[in-house]
């Protein structure tokens, strides 16, 4: 994935929109507006590179997306996508006014990959990303899959791929104003990221967490 123009991952935040965002928030309410504006302003560790792109129109009145990558040199290592619904109304599902969905996914070995507990341990480092920041959430929900590919025929040389999914969603509880701490939240996301591309903790504080011990090579860019 390209890098972001003025992109996040750089340790300096952004309230320049491209061009194609700025519908995003034009006539939205100011919740939602100072929510996004949190998103573009974070500050995530470097090997984070993260792009807005276009949001899903049909699961709130409001809606902001980003796309990241953990990336070593010029190759992945993980990807996903991470959207902030906004509802003033209210949705009964999501106990609140907001959501954020997520969908993150790397590659692995297939031994890691056969692990029985690997759907169980990766849910904990969606859940343990955000407690690890002291953030409150409600209504948490999703799934973990993993899949595997074996090549045959022409294909045959390819070594099998197996590859780990989280789809999740979860009610950040609001604050001040009524606007949840998206950028904290952002923050938690990258963290998980992070843990499922196999890289070590960022600070001393996160030393307890545990990373996949060995995953497939990174992919091309």
């Amino acid at each position: 994935m390209a890098a972001a123009e003025g992109r996040l991952s750089n340790g300096a935040g952004t309230n320049d929109p491209k061009e194609g965002e700025r519908d995003t928030t034009e006539g939205a309410p100011l919740p939602f507006r100072a929510a996004v504006d949190a998103l573009r302003a974070a500050r995530l560790r470097p090997q984070i590179e993260i792009d807005p792109t276009k949001a899903p129109r049909r699961l709130a009145p409001f809606a902001y997306a980003l796309e990241a990558a953990v990336v070593d040199g010029d190759e992945d290592l993980a990807d996903g996508r991470l959207i902030l619904l906004h509802d003033p109304a209210g949705h009964d599902a999501w106990q609140g006014s907001f959501r954020l969905v997520t969908l993150v996914r790397a590659e692995l070995e297939p031994e890691m990959a056969s692990d029985p507990l690997l759907p169980e341990v990766c849910w904990s480092w969606l859940t343990g990303a955000l407690q690890a920041r002291g953030l409150s959430y409600g209504e948490p929900s999703g799934t973990v899959t993993r899949a595997g590919s074996h090549y045959f025929g022409g294909l045959s040389e390819r070594l099998p791929a197996s590859q780990i999914e989280i789809r999740a969603s979860w009610t950040p509880r609001e604050g001040l104003g009524g606007v949840p701490d998206t950028a904290s939240h952002l923050a938690s996301w990258c963290d998980l990221l992070a843990q499922i591309a196999g890289l070590p903790p960022a600070a001393p504080g996160d030393a307890s967490v545990v990373t996949l011990p060995q995953r497939r090579g990174p992919q091309s860019r």
